[in-house]
């Protein structure tokens, strides 16, 4: 949809369906009455990632675009972060139901945010070339500081040709299939940590505030980690960092399953953990921007992230299994560690090339 009618209103329809999906799951009668407004939430969020990230790489330029897109990912951290800080607030004087209606509003506030404040990008509108296309990328330039342009950038017979099937056309295959196992390789391990830590830390004996705690700081580290990784990639190959960052958190998660008994210590471990799985999602959601073409790069990032989250499913069921077979921490880390190790070997064989 961002591809094919815009990024802002995919934006603005995203935000619409996650607030109503959030207010009426805090009027939900039933279980089944929940999942169905949670099934619209989920619609909007993941709509959202795919529509955002393109947005984000069109509207920087190409020396600060890992920065830009490294802080569009840490608002998930961030978020994570902020929002349990809420939540905590939210459930000492009320129930769940608030924690819903909370979430309508705070998006809500987002919607005139970017009705006045996020215009459709010029890349979109020099492709599609909608009447007064020109006008709106020359009043975006003017807002950005850039001299007014003359007319569109010229379009060929192989631009022409282009259609959203061509990630799937032999061009585009092989990088869509390295960057989407990618990224449902590490998003396995990267769930396996935001999922599995507060049960963790609870069998390790301490308290489910604790749990809540050494998670908080799970979603700092990544917060740091994800800026961090924007600034070093302007000075380092894209496709490098992120392979070595990804190496770096398989072996990480592995010391993660060492355990410890004391709890400063496993939330500074968790914390560091935290920095480097979550710096290898902003390294892969910036390739997504750099690998995909214009013309394609939401449908792209959107079936990456789509069949990515996958892994996110797949991780907490797949460690679960593997507690209740006997295995203990440090065989179970070990396993779901490798996950990131293979999005590193996916990614060598990946070919990086500027798109338009």
């Amino acid at each position: 949809v961002a591809d094919k009618y815009g990024r802002r209103p995919t934006i603005l329809g995203c935000l619409v369906a996650m607030t109503i999906g959030m207010w009426f799951a805090g009027t939900a009668g039933s279980v089944n009455e929940l999942l169905v407004w949670r099934l619209i939430t989920g619609l909007g969020i993941g709509g959202m990632l795919a529509a955002i990230n393109a947005t984000a790489a069109e509207f920087s330029n190409a020396r600060w675009r890992s920065v830009a897109m490294a802080l569009m990912v840490i608002g998930y951290p961030i978020g994570g972060a902020t929002g349990g800080l809420v939540v905590q607030q939210i459930l000492a004087e009320g129930g769940w139901r608030d924690i819903f209606s909370f979430g309508a509003y705070a998006t809500a506030a987002c919607i005139p945010l970017v009705w006045f404040l996020i215009p459709e990008t010029p890349a979109f509108l020099d492709r599609k070339r909608p009447e007064g296309a020109l006008i709106k990328i020359n009043q975006t330039f003017a807002r950005f500081g850039h001299p007014a342009v003359n007319g569109f950038s010229e379009e060929t017979t192989e631009i022409a040709k282009r259609s959203l099937s061509d990630i799937f056309k032999p061009a585009l295959i092989a990088t869509t299939i390295l960057i989407t196992f990618a990224y449902f390789a590490h998003i396995t391990s990267f769930y396996f940590i935001i999922k599995w830590v507060p049960k963790i830390v609870v069998d390790m004996g301490f308290e489910a505030r604790s749990a809540a705690l050494v998670l908080t700081w799970a979603n700092v580290g990544g917060a740091v980690g994800g800026a961090m990784f924007g600034f070093v990639a302007m000075r380092v190959g894209l496709k490098k960092l992120t392979m070595m960052t990804l190496v770096i958190a398989a072996i990480l998660i592995v010391w993660f399953g060492q355990g410890t008994s004391d709890l400063t210590k496993l939330a500074a471990t968790v914390a560091v953990v935290g920095f480097f799985t979550n710096a290898g999602v902003v390294g892969l959601y910036t390739l997504f921007a750099q690998v995909f073409p214009t013309h394609v790069r939401a449908t792209g990032t959107g079936f990456a992230i789509g069949v990515g989250r996958g892994g996110a499913v797949l991780a907490p069921v797949l460690a679960g299994y593997l507690f209740l077979a006997g295995y203990g921490l440090q065989t179970v880390a070990i396993f779901m560690a490798s996950g990131s190790l293979l999005a590193a070997i996916a990614l060598y064989f990946l070919t990086v090339r500027n798109a338009d």
